[in-house]
């Protein structure tokens, strides 16, 4: 099987940090990443089975790990030589289903680990949140993509647990199926908001995550005003079409003091929105939110942070509540329980999501295709993918 490599090399991680604080590309002989020939991983468990990877997303959380920016709490959630690629559509090879497409449900729970009885998260449905995330058979990985003993996306081949497989409907093309994974995530962000109807809502950034959380907003919350913060032109045309008023982002906290006709004090909003969505995950994003929710506000950090440093006394003294939205499982709606990435799906067709994939690459092009991911908003592109079937010969359309 061909697949792109990353293993535990703290020069080579130290030489990505090193190379992404001055701009360089990910490149050989720097990012902490190879592709090689290896053989196929033998299955962990009978039940589980092989799947060929159609098309897998780079996503924001792969280029913070290759670029040595992650938190170093991942690390005994991760274990090496792992396969990166979490934003999975796939083919059934093997079996009564083989030829089948089906979308990667990448969190390694306690179903997939054969974990019995299971934990209480996962018992209550919420996988994102197991608490056996490294128990045998497999190593310790907390998803697919991050975990030794399974292969990922970026790879010719992954390893899979039926209960992570969900398949795909003939109407999707691979494009929409591809964003399944990631649209689950910004469902469960929308969901964990807690918009009231009528609430001003904004949402700080226009990348992948940022114009699927408003998608998401709209499908399922209520807001009176949904304001979008959104630098580059594609990004600002696509977050009008998905419903959002659109600014950019220096004009975000101008824009919510006109909509809430809160006042000034020393310079800073004295009111704000009722519910801001962190879909960057910076210390300049994060402190920007700070910045325009209103006491007693609810801010939801939605990208994935590194360590970062953020003056947090707005937090303390306007009593604003901070909450994280990392994954997803079962979401408790009005109308009952239901699965997030069944909603996933829903939203994916309605919306016509797989308009957002910009890029192709095969595996040999990886530093290429890294490159594009990295400066997709600057390039004019949403979500950049790999083609892990194809050879060097296809190109970037």
């Amino acid at each position: 099987m061909r697949a792109l490599v990353v293993e535990r090399s703290v020069p080579r991680f130290a030489a990505a940090r090193l190379a992404s604080t001055v701009g360089a590309r990910p490149r050989p002989g720097i990012a902490p990443l190879r592709l090689v020939e290896r053989d196929s991983l033998a299955l962990p468990a009978p039940d589980w089975e092989r799947v060929a990877p159609v098309l897998a997303g780079i996503c924001g959380s792969d280029l913070h790990t290759l670029s040595g920016q992650a938190s170093r709490w991942f690390e005994p959630l991760v274990s090496f030589p792992f396969v990166p690629g979490h934003e999975v559509v796939a083919t059934r090879t093997e079996g009564p289903h083989a030829g089948e497409r089906v979308v990667l449900e990448p969190v390694l729970a306690c179903a997939a680990r054969g974990v019995v009885p299971p934990c209480a998260p996962c018992a209550a449905g919420n996988t994102g949140a197991c608490e056996r995330l490294d128990a045998p058979p497999l190593a310790a990985g907390l998803q697919t993509g991050y975990c030794a003993d399974t292969s990922g996306g970026w790879a010719s081949e992954l390893l899979a647990h039926p209960s992570q497989l969900h398949p795909v409907p003939d109407e999707l093309g691979d494009d929409e199926a591809v964003l399944v994974e990631p649209t689950a995530c910004a469902i469960h962000a929308a969901l964990a908001a807690e918009v009231g109807a009528g609430d001003v809502v904004a949402v700080i950034g226009a990348g992948t995550l940022g114009l699927l959380t408003l998608a998401a907003l709209r499908r399922h919350a209520l807001p009176g005003s949904l304001l979008v913060g959104a630098k580059h032109p594609h990004q600002r045309r696509l977050a009008a079409e998905l419903g959002g008023t659109v600014v950019s982002p220096d004009e975000l906290r101008r824009a919510v003091r006109r909509l809430t006709r809160t006042g000034v004090h020393g310079g800073r909003l004295a009111g704000g929105a009722d519910v801001v969505l962190d879909c960057v995950g910076s210390a300049t994003s994060l402190a920007e939110a700070l910045a325009v929710v209103r006491p007693r506000g609810r801010i939801v950090l939605v990208g994935m942070p590194g360590s970062l440093r953020v003056d947090l006394t707005p937090l303390w003294q306007r009593e604003v509540a901070l909450v994280g939205a990392y994954a997803y499982g079962t979401e408790h709606l009005p109308d009952g329980d239901r699965r997030t990435f069944a909603l996933a799906f829903e939203l994916v067709a309605a919306e016509r999501l797989g308009r957002l994939v910009s890029a192709r690459y095969p595996l040999e092009l990886w530093s290429d295709a890294l490159a594009h991911a990295e400066a997709a908003g600057r390039r004019g592109a949403v979500k950049v993918a790999f083609t892990p079937q194809a050879r060097p010969r296809a190109t970037p359309r």
